[in-house]
């Protein structure tokens, strides 16, 4: 059985959030956005490691907040850098070498089922390098400098990606250590292995993963997750959490 090392990237600023909270640590029908996410992966028996990245300035809160989560749910923590390329950079120099994969996946999306993530892990073993994406149906337009449009683009063969992205380890690994040739404009991890030539697979992933990015979201997340089958209770419930497992 291949294994994989997940890392939830949750150092951003959260500029669009509008909360004294950051989204990651945002409460979501009574468990933090990223602990919800983090359990996607923790009772995998394919999943070796669990890493989140926060902030350094983060740091005291979220050991205050979370510590029985992490201590319960055994998932490490990393110091962030500047930009996020920085803090994947980070968290790979602590990835395991038991991990054949690593799996980077938004700490903000917690809306995926145990069958997604069996499917995105089943592509990333068959080709070595897989990402989710949903095909845009919408009409795109290009506006000009005043606000207006300054032409209609093609639809056909975009897509918008999502997470989780996966890569085989010396895949990843070699793509950041190349990473300062593709510059600063880098908005994916999958945008650094395509610089390195490797083919990257693109998954149909589900409409319902979507990204929190407002606290708007947090509605539509919440509806999402209700409507979704309840997963089974896996071991105990750690009685001092503050955010409740199940």
């Amino acid at each position: 059985m291949a294994k994989f090392a997940v890392i939830l990237p949750a150092a951003g600023r959260s500029s669009r959030f509008h909360d004294k909270r950051k989204k990651p640590f945002a409460d979501l029908d009574g468990r933090a956005v990223w602990v919800r996410a983090a359990e996607l992966f923790i009772n995998r028996e394919d999943v070796c490691q669990t890493i989140i990245v926060i902030s350094a300035e983060d740091r005291e809160e979220f050991s205050r907040r979370f510590a029985p989560n992490l201590a319960f749910m055994g998932v490490e923590v990393v110091d962030g850098g500047a930009e996020r390329t920085d803090s994947i950079a980070k968290a790979l120099e602590n990835v395991r070498d038991a991990a054949d994969f690593v799996a980077v996946h938004d700490a903000v999306r917690p809306c995926l089922t145990k069958d997604d993530i069996d499917k995105i892990f089943g592509a990333a073993e068959r080709t070595g390098a897989a990402v989710f994406a949903t095909r845009i149906h919408d009409t795109l337009k290009r506006t000009a400098t005043d606000g207006t449009v300054a032409e209609t683009v093609s639809r056909e063969g975009l897509w918008a990606v999502q997470t989780p992205q996966i890569f085989r380890r010396e895949t990843l690994l070699k793509a950041y250590a190349n990473r300062t040739r593709v510059g600063k404009s880098v908005t994916d991890d999958a945008q650094l292995v395509e610089a390195t030539g490797t083919k990257v697979t693109l998954v149909e992933g589900p409409v319902s993963n979507i990204k929190i990015t407002t606290k708007g979201d947090l509605f539509l997340a919440k509806a999402i997750l209700e409507s979704m089958p309840k997963p089974k209770v896996q071991g105990p419930i750690h009685p001092f959490a503050e955010d409740k497992m199940w």
